[in-house]
């Protein structure tokens, strides 16, 4: 985990695109608030490598979002049991069930449906709010980091100059 967040915090301080970190927090809090064995989780990791997200982020998020999906299971199962019960509906989850491909998805489980219709619900406003707050990071602390004596120090020191010759020949 102590490696994670160490790759984590090099992806933040550098040139990478916030969208890209934003949106694999977001893909990850799908698959991590979801049960991983499920058939949207595989379309979701699908986009994960087509999109070009950053994969730090993602298993970053994985990791976080997996954690706290424990601890969110009586909501999940709330939500999904107002949902899967809803008389309005009932006709669409029949005809849904129906379906092989659909059953495969385990939507009649309640807490499935209710921890994918909560992740898919936030996830515009966490894409939001993630892409604001890493933007804020590097305009205000890693701003503040640079400027310290500490890091002025560090920059100027034989380590730092063999560190940065090194990790230019490393391939993009």
């Amino acid at each position: 985990m102590i490696k994670l967040l160490a790759k984590l915090l090099r992806v933040l301080n550098s040139e990478t695109e916030p969208g890209q970190l934003s949106l694999g927090l977001c893909f990850a809090m799908i698959v991590g608030l979801t049960p991983l064995l499920s058939l949207h989780n595989l379309f979701v990791l699908l986009l994960v490598f087509i999109l070009r997200v950053n994969l730090s982020a993602f298993l970053f998020g994985l990791a976080l979002f997996t954690a706290m999906a424990y601890l969110l299971d009586p909501l999940f199962h709330l939500l999904g049991l107002t949902v899967l019960t809803a008389p309005t509906l009932e006709g669409f989850w029949t005809s849904l069930y129906q379906s092989v491909w659909w059953r495969l998805e385990h939507f009649n489980n309640s807490i499935v449906m209710g921890s994918l219709v909560f992740s898919v619900a936030m996830f515009v406003p966490v894409l939001l709010l993630s892409n604001l707050l890493i933007r804020r990071y590097r305009q205000h602390v890693l701003a503040w980091v640079q400027k310290t004596r500490i890091m002025q120090m560090f920059k100027a020191s034989k380590l730092y100059q063999t560190y940065e010759t090194f990790s230019s020949w490393r391939p993009s």
